[in-house]
């Protein structure tokens, strides 16, 4: 059921629930179990507000996977429109490691929600591997990684993320594995002189 904050929003309302989802992100991520009206205090809303966006924890949590998932997908868009193909993948792939470290933070929420995160049943699934398949093609297109790459590929490619201790260091490890990644999509490259 699609709710009401699905439409056009003024900008103080859009506002708003962009704040609700980034503070709720956070909380989450830390505890499952917060309390929805202290993510509202933090986001600073009334509980009215909180509950017009967000009628329980199971929409709150399901539309900060989505939203997440949204600006993963539009990332790959807007980077192919002014990138390079190499160029957008390698940037997306800083995204995707984003996302992924949002995506452990929502785990244990995304478990009560739809029993597991693990897999492709996921929701947005579809959606990320859809954006990276156009970065793919684009590659491919423009000779710039080897031939014959698939989006299977590269998902075990980079499993190694996912493995990452996102209390840690995780940027500088994530960007140090998605380069050598990136450097052996393009090892092989019909493009590359």
């Amino acid at each position: 059921m699609r709710s009401r904050s699905d439409g056009p929003q003024r900008p103080d309302a859009q506002r708003n629930r962009e704040r609700i989802l980034k503070v709720a992100l956070a909380e989450l991520s830390r505890d499952v179990e917060v309390p929805l009206s202290l993510i509202a205090k933090k986001a600073g809303v009334g509980q009215g507000t909180f509950y017009r966006n967000f009628p329980n924890r199971e929409a709150l949590v399901l539309e900060i996977y989505r939203h997440e998932v949204q600006v993963l997908t539009d990332t790959a868009t807007e980077l192919l429109k002014t990138r390079a193909p190499d160029q957008a993948l390698r940037e997306w792939m800083d995204q995707l490691a984003r996302f992924g470290i949002a995506k452990v933070g929502l785990s244990d929420a995304m478990r009560q929600i739809v029993g597991t995160t693990a897999g492709p049943a996921q929701p947005g699934y579809a959606l990320v591997v859809e954006a990276l398949e156009a970065l793919l093609a684009a590659n491919h297109e423009a000779g710039t990684i080897r031939p014959g790459v698939t989006a299977d590929d590269f998902i075990l490619a980079i499993a190694g993320i996912w493995q990452i201790d996102f209390r840690g260091d995780w940027q500088t490890q994530s960007a140090r594995l998605l380069g050598i990644v990136m450097d052996g999509l393009r090892a092989g490259a019909p493009g590359r002189g």
